[in-house]
């Protein structure tokens, strides 16, 4: 874990509302692994007084990519960065995507900016495996695939692709799939606790990344925890997750 300042490379609008930030935080991208965040210092003053999570969305060589829409004044804050801007980052925080084993195939679920996180887990995922990406909102302005492989989508509404929640999409797709499968799914909580029940009921090897308010980020501030399966413990989001196997949470 580092507080490294970085540097705004680029800040901009990939579709309405939605913005792809680069800063250049080489000890960052050189320990980062797929799934895990970073706590953002959005501005040099103690407003906003709490740092921001973020998803590592990518990284390339030295930079790192974060992915987000507006959604308060942090993130009204970060979207009016200029480049040569400084940020303060911590990171990278939590434990991320498992992503080896055996399983033929990847199967991305997304709902909404909870695609976040998967751009840099599909380039780790090993070469031999096969990748589906199934994204889902609830309209077609509110879908986000940037950098996603073989993209398959869902709305609500039926304004693009699937007419459905992203989870029904995955149900009509993944029966015809053959061989094994790992899913990876990021997203509102309530996406997350239909996917898990969906995997959990059909034995299907499920990970995925909850989505928290946090403070601290790593542990010691106890302000983001969810039920451990066995109904009597609780896990840190921060520190035992964000990334959690299906089976071992409860939502």
């Amino acid at each position: 874990m580092f507080i490294e300042k970085s540097v705004v490379e680029s800040i901009r609008a990939i579709q309405e509302g939605i913005f792809l930030l680069k800063v250049f935080a080489p000890s960052i991208a050189s320990t980062v692994k797929p799934g895990q965040f970073c706590n953002i210092k959005v501005s040099e003053t103690n407003f906003p007084l709490l740092r921001r999570p973020f998803s590592v969305s990518d990284v390339e060589e030295d930079y790192v990519y974060f992915l987000f829409d507006i959604h308060g004044e942090g993130t009204k804050i970060l979207s009016g960065k200029k480049k040569g801007d400084e940020l303060e980052l911590l990171g990278p925080l939590g434990k991320g995507f498992i992503y080896n084993g055996e399983y033929d195939t990847a199967i991305i679920v997304a709902g909404g900016l909870g695609s976040a996180p998967f751009p840099f887990l599909s380039r780790h995922i090993p070469a031999d495996k096969k990748i589906i990406s199934l994204v889902g909102a609830r309209n077609s302005k509110l879908l986000v695939s940037h950098a996603l492989t073989n993209v398959n989508i869902a709305t609500d509404d039926g304004s693009a692709g699937y007419t459905g929640n992203v989870v029904d999409l995955l149900k009509s797709k993944i029966e015809n799939i053959t061989g094994k499968v790992r899913v990876f799914g990021c997203g509102p909580n309530q996406m997350l606790k239909a996917l898990q029940n969906f995997c959990n009921e059909n034995d299907y090897d499920c990970q995925i990344s909850v989505e928290c308010a946090m403070a601290c980020g790593f542990g010691i501030c106890q302000g983001c925890p969810i039920d451990s399966s066995d109904g009597e413990t609780y896990l840190l989001v921060c520190k035992d997750g964000p990334v959690f196997n299906s089976m071992a949470v409860k939502l």
